[in-house]
Order: structure tokens, then sequence, then C-alpha cells
């Protein structure tokens, strides 16, 4: 339960996250959501381009939410969320894509993760209002 001492709309700090690792093979996109995420409060403690190394990142980092983009180069998003969903540190998996979450149907209710936000929807609010709900 999230207790707030204050009026006003959740923060990252309500949630729990305070670091994250994001996951997306173009660097314009990275750079992007760093900036929404950082101004939303949130710390962006690393970023990859595959899924290789973000399980690696994830087991050395150990972030509390990783935004994990579902179609990466060498494995798709929802083997790097079942690879971390098996990990000893589990983090909150936020699956993100530039298509929409109709274009892959029960694939993202069958993966260890959080939810979906497609990017073009994606900022640290609606991040923050994924993780509270």
């Amino acid at each position: 339960m999230v207790t707030r001492t204050t009026a006003g709309p959740p923060t990252c700090h309500d949630a729990g996250v305070t670091s994250v690792l994001l996951v997306d093979d173009h660097a314009s996109a990275r750079r992007s959501i760093r900036a929404l995420l950082e101004a939303a409060g949130y710390e962006v403690v690393g970023e990859a381009a595959d899924g290789r190394s973000a399980i690696q990142q994830a087991r050395e980092l150990l972030p509390d939410v990783v935004v994990l983009d579902i179609q990466l180069p060498d494995i798709d998003g929802f083997e790097v969320a079942a690879r971390l969903a098996e990990n000893g540190h589990r983090p909150r998996i936020v699956l993100t894509s530039s298509r929409t979450a109709e274009d892959y149907g029960e694939l993202i209710d069958d993966a260890p993760a959080e939810g979906f936000l497609a990017k073009d929807e994606l900022t640290g609010e609606a991040l923050e209002e994924l993780l509270t709900s």
C-alpha cells in the first residue's frame, strides 16, 4: 500500500522505483526515453541495445525497473523478460514498442511484465501510473 504525505499525483518514489534500465536498439529512442524519465525523477542507471546486454546489465546493475523494447536484434523482449524473471533479483518489467499492444495479442498478457506502454505514450507519468496500478 502506498501512503503519501502530500497531495498530488504519485511519483516514481511512491512506487518504490528509483532506478531504471533502458533497453532499445535505437540510440535516439534511448536518449528520448532517458530524458523523459529523468525529468520525472527516475534514475536511469544503464542502457542496452540488445537482449544479451540487457540481461547482463540487469544482473550487474540490479535496477528496480526495466523498460524493455519488444523488438530487439538478437533476443526479443518477451524472451528477455522471461530470463529476467528467472533472475535472483527480479526487476519490474515494462514492455514497450513502436507498435500497438494489439499487434502482440496475448504475448503481452503472458509475459512476466507489469504491462505495456507504446513508445508514443511512454512518459514518466504513464510509467508511474502503470507501476502503481
